[in-house]
């Protein structure tokens, strides 16, 4: 209840999702029957098995990508290249430093970062198959993965070595491991939350800002839309961009389970574990 985007209730859950267009009005230009399509914006309720909208509504994307690429398109690959993007120019060799690696988001900036050559030091909750999770983002690109523990640790000094210091720090946490981030970054950095998983404030020393000049900035996908209505181009050069990705199989999609609708309970409760890095996926 504390999101700022509430439908009113009776409502449909589910912000991502593919669909078919089965038919389209009289006066429908931009899609057709058989188009694939995804949310334009969050709270469509896509947890349902037909709709009526508006064309303005949806988005099409090709139907020549994975289906489950597909479905989980509209809100974090948009959310990781928009934060790589926007923000600091970054360059080929510049690196960059986020919490929560393994998330939707996190998973989509460690390949949208590898395929623009920009190095990505990730960080994860210590957990029982560490070994295991380091693997699997290793396999996705990342050039590092620490530990919350280890941000603290002097040891963290060998990675500057091969890489320079970090322009973006990228928090979906808060707390502690928000902190500890903001240590390694450069000078004038840059830091943008996306989320707060830890239900935490962002602490931020006072030397950070006076002595290094850091920036703190905040980003919320559904707002971005919001701001972009009315530049379609922007939106259509993302979705592109994203597709290419996904057609070059530099973009995948994340760890996911399929689940009928008949059995989401057991997907809630799946979402609400801890070190659960898979994404329930409804198939309709």
């Amino acid at each position: 209840g504390t999101y700022p985007l509430l439908p009113p209730l009776p409502a449909v859950g589910g912000n991502e999702g593919v669909g078919e267009v089965l038919e389209v009005g009289c006066r429908v230009t931009a899609l057709k029957p058989g188009d694939w399509v995804i949310p334009a914006d969050a709270g469509l309720g896509t947890w349902r098995t037909r709709g009526v909208f508006p064309e303005e509504m949806l988005l099409k994307v090709p139907s020549d990508i994975p289906v489950l690429c597909a479905a989980t398109l509209s809100v974090n690959p948009c959310t990781a290249f928009r934060v790589l993007a926007d923000f600091e120019s970054l360059a080929p060799g510049d690196s960059v430093i986020q919490n929560a690696a393994n998330s939707g988001v996190g998973q989509a900036v460690i390949q949208i970062a590898k395929a623009y050559g920009i190095k990505t030091i990730n960080v994860v909750r210590d957990r029982p198959d560490l070994p295991k999770l380091v693997e699997r983002l290793m396999a996705l690109g990342a050039d590092h993965v620490v530990t919350e523990e280890m941000l603290r640790k002097p040891e963290m000094k060998d990675i500057f070595k091969s890489i320079p210091r970090p322009r973006l720090a990228l928090n979906c946490v808060g707390g502690k491991s928000t902190t500890e981030m903001l240590r390694h970054l450069q000078p004038k950095g840059t830091m943008v939350t996306y989320g707060g998983m830890a239900k935490q404030p962002v602490m931020v020393p006072v030397s950070a800002f006076i002595f290094r000049d850091v920036r703190l900035r905040g980003f919320w996908m559904t707002q971005w839309r919001k701001d972009h209505v009315q530049d379609q181009e922007s939106v259509a050069a993302m979705m592109d961009v994203l597709c290419q990705l996904i057609r070059r199989g530099q973009l995948t999609v994340p760890a996911c389970t399929k689940v009928t609708l008949q059995d989401y309970r057991a997907a809630l409760e799946a979402s609400m574990k801890p070190f659960v890095s898979s994404k329930q996926i409804f198939l309709l």
